[in-house]
């Protein structure tokens, strides 16, 4: 795997030439980052540096307007649910089985879930991103974008989190949204959920399997996941206008047990929850009908990790895949509806 190159806070920067060089003056939202930061702190000289060499890519918005997770289910899970995902978590597994249970007993996240959510976010590490993180967030900080308060808010953290983690701001590379590393953990994430597990003085979310794999239980226990609790469950047999109406109220579990049984789901959906446990209804748009799931706590803990319903249902189908393969009591399905 490749590594950033670390250099120092903020130092070792490349200068670039007076041609196409990002005029700090012309952009007030980037050039309140520079002030902010140089006020805490921040060597003035080495942030103007920094965006003098940074570039406004126009694809950047166009990639962030055309999210995958506006795609219906039956579309959206072919993305994921492969049979080289699964194989590759099968491997990732059995690679770092020792690990993955260390972070299992320290955070209470089982390894199936976070090998998932590596598989993917990243393929297991085989796809980090291209575009340089420092771009994509000057991008989309500095435009008109309806996200642009969160993208700057974003440019600000990564130019912190290089600052105290000794990266070239210059060298770092990620998704278009500025998404880093193996668990494409934002920078702001990077700051307040990554653990050094390998007790090495860094958190490299790059070239630690360690710290990946701790990092992304550690967030998920920050998160709200409750160990040894189910993520979701299929709902069958109770009638579509039911299920619909549960539907309506979001993804967050707010719906009570007892309520949910007086609405008529069967009981056996309930095994292992307590009274007080609540859940909600989703809704999977198949190409000709919709199937239905019953989620709890632990789904919505994934969702915080990419707020959607569609991204934590191919997580949670991802994970029960890889475990059922490694444990070979099935085959991931070739096929057919999942």
């Amino acid at each position: 795997m490749k590594s950033i190159v670390r250099t120092g806070a903020l130092t070792g920067l490349l200068f670039a030439s007076a041609a196409g060089a990002l005029e700090l003056a012309q952009y007030p939202r980037l050039q309140s980052v520079v002030d902010e930061l140089a006020a805490e702190g921040v060597d003035r000289a080495r942030l103007e540096a920094v965006f003098a060499d940074a570039r406004f890519d126009p694809g950047i918005i166009k990639a962030l307007n055309r999210p995958a997770e506006r795609l219906p289910w039956h579309r959206y899970r072919k993305i994921f649910l492969t049979d080289s995902r699964t194989a590759g978590g099968v491997e990732f597994w059995g690679t770092h089985q020792a690990l993955l249970e260390q972070a299992q007993a320290q955070y209470g996240v089982p390894p199936r879930i976070v090998t998932a959510i590596l598989g993917v976010e990243t393929r297991y590490g085989e796809v980090l991103g291209r575009h340089r993180v420092i771009d994509s967030l000057s991008t989309i900080g500095g435009s008109d974008h309806r996200r642009n308060d969160f993208f700057r808010s974003e440019l600000r953290e990564f130019l912190l989190l290089a600052h105290e983690e000794g990266h070239d701001p210059l060298e770092v590379r990620g998704s278009y949204a500025g998404a880093v590393g193996m668990p494409q953990f934002i920078s702001s994430s990077y700051r307040a959920y990554a653990v050094d597990m390998d007790s090495d003085g860094r958190r490299d979310l790059w070239g630690s399997h360690a710290d990946v794999i701790g990092s992304v239980a550690n967030y998920f226990k920050r998160h709200g996941w409750v160990a040894g609790k189910p993520v979701a469950r299929p709902i069958e047999g109770v009638a579509t206008a039911t299920l619909e109406r549960l539907a309506e109220a979001g993804y967050k579990p707010v719906h009570s047990i007892a309520a949910l049984k007086q609405a008529g789901l069967p009981p056996a959906l309930f095994e292992g929850l307590e009274p007080g446990d609540k859940a909600a209804v989703v809704k999977l748009d198949q190409e000709q009908s919709a199937d239905y799931l019953l989620v709890f706590q632990n789904f919505y803990a994934i969702t915080r990790y990419n707020h959607s319903p569609l991204y934590a249902t191919a997580v949670w189908k991802l994970a029960d895949a890889i475990a059922a393969r490694r444990d070979r009591v099935g085959e991931f399905p070739h096929g057919g509806r999942i």
